[in-house]
Formats: structure tokens, C-alpha cells, sequence
């Protein structure tokens, strides 16, 4: 993937004239690249003229953050105890079958990254899997099908959205 500096030179500047932070200009990057490249770190660092370290120290803190690419689909599995014992763990195995990854990997075409949490803070419904931002609860193995096949309409429909234009 071809990193364009001019690109990252702007999110800094706008988010200068928006009074931002860092945070949120590491945010507007990995939105625009789906992860922190290092040459757009680089960039960052240098337009700001703070060092390096302290870049990758806030990009590395934060798990929000990812130094690696990831998937255009977030896929995070709750491991929390009431999930845990509702069978989180069996989700999680489906789903790594399924993708062919383990969890903390991006699936080889970049549909999917497969993440386990400790706690959504949803243990009434657990367990629970969410894609994308949206809670999918009471979680079974004969449900996780379901889940990635509304992850790949979904991105079948912007594609088709994008041709259009």
C-alpha cells in the first residue's frame, strides 16, 4: 500500500486548525490507512516536531491502536468470565476455523481481523461477538456463519456502491 505523505501532512494540519490532539490525529491516520504506518508516523513526528518515541509510545499504548494492517472487518470476541463460561471460547475456535487465522491476525485478503477482549461489559447477553461496532449477543457456533456472512454483504454492497460512482 502506497502511503501518500501529502495525505498525512493534512490530517495533521487540520487537526491543528481543529485544536487536536495527537490521539486524534493517529486516529484520523489509521481511519485513512486501516493501521499506523510507519512511514506516516514518521511523517507525524516530523510535521510536529516531537520525537519518534513519544509517537509510538501513545500508538502503542492504546489498543485501539494498530502498528500492523488490519482487516476492513473488526471482529472481537469477548473472553470474559460470563462469556467464558457461556462458551466464548468455542466461539472463538469457530471463528479462527472458519477465517484461518488465529485471534490477533488479519485474514490473507484483508476482510477480517479476528481480536479477543477480557470484557464488553454485556455479560447478561454473552457471549457475545462484535463486528464492526455492533453487539452481536447470545452467541452460538451456529451463529458465527451468520455474522461474517452480513460482514461480506456488507462490503459486497459498498463495492458495488463504489463502481457506481
Amino acid at each position: 500500500m502506497e502511503i501518500d505523505l501529502k495525505k498525512v501532512e493534512s490530517i495533521v494540519d487540520r487537526s491543528r486548525r481543529e485544536g487536536g490532539t495527537l490521539i486524534d490525529i493517529l486516529q484520523d491516520v489509521q481511519a485513512e490507512y486501516n493501521y499506523l504506518p510507519q512511514p506516516a508516523l514518521i511523517q507525524v513526528s516530523k510535521k510536529l516536531e516531537l520525537p519518534l518515541i513519544n509517537i509510538y509510545g501513545i500508538a502503542t499504548f492504546f489498543k485501539s491502536f494498530s502498528l500492523t494492517p488490519r482487516g476492513k472487518h473488526m471482529l472481537t470476541v469477548c473472553l470474559g468470565t460470563a462469556c467464558h463460561v457461556r462458551g466464548g471460547p468455542r466461539i472463538l475456535e469457530e471463528l479462527e476455523r472458519k477465517l484461518k487465522i488465529k485471534a490477533g491476525q488479519t485474514t490473507q485478503d484483508n476482510l477480517y481481523t479476528l481480536e479477543t477482549v477480557n470484557c464488553l461489559g454485556c455479560c447478561a447477553i454473552g457471549p457475545i461477538v462484535v463486528k464492526d461496532g455492533e453487539y452481536f449477543g447470545q452467541m452460538t457456533i451456529a451463529k458465527t456463519g451468520s455474522v461474517l456472512s452480513r460482514a461480506q454483504l456488507a462490503s459486497k454492497a459498498k463495492r458495488k456502491k463504489k463502481s457506481k460512482k
